[in-house]
């Protein structure tokens, strides 16, 4: 196991202990880049997107890209598998899709996950991200893991 695993894998056990999945995103280069963050509500975690400039993707509307939005839900569900699971690295995407309900309008997102089903060798996570409305959902994604 090189460094950089024990050092992955020891955050996670602190992220689980401290009941913070920030810690995970904190060591994940792309979830400051979108400006990601998470916290724990009522014992789920509640994702968010913050409002950035440069994940606009249409500037007239403005309104969010679609890859950030994917990014973002993707993000999401790697970290979902990772806290809630005894998952020590990050999983392998397999496959992943979105289906995109509503503009991501120029503000914050928030997004859950849900962990559907793990199994020895896969994972599968569908996660919702909304704006305003949690029941207006902005766009909903399904993703299957590798487990590491």
């Amino acid at each position: 196991m090189d460094k950089g695993t024990e050092e992955f894998e020891l955050t996670a056990k602190k992220a689980r202990e401290n009941q913070s999945p920030q810690d995970i995103i904190d060591v994940i280069p792309y979830g400051a880049f979108i400006g990601i963050s998470a916290e724990v509500l009522d014992g789920n975690v509640l994702y968010t997107l913050s409002k950035k400039k440069s994940n606009i993707g249409n500037p007239s509307l403005p309104a969010i890209h679609g890859g950030v939005i994917g990014g973002f839900l993707e993000l999401a569900s790697a970290i979902e598998s990772i806290y809630l699971l005894d998952i020590v690295a990050v999983p392998k995407v397999v496959d992943f899709s979105i289906d995109y309900l509503r503009p991501g309008r120029f503000k914050k997102m928030y997004a859950k996950c849900s962990v559907l089903r793990q199994g020895r060798k896969l994972i599968n996570v569908s996660s919702m991200a909304w704006q305003d409305d949690i029941n207006k959902p902005t766009a909903t994604a399904r993703c299957n893991f590798l487990v590491p």
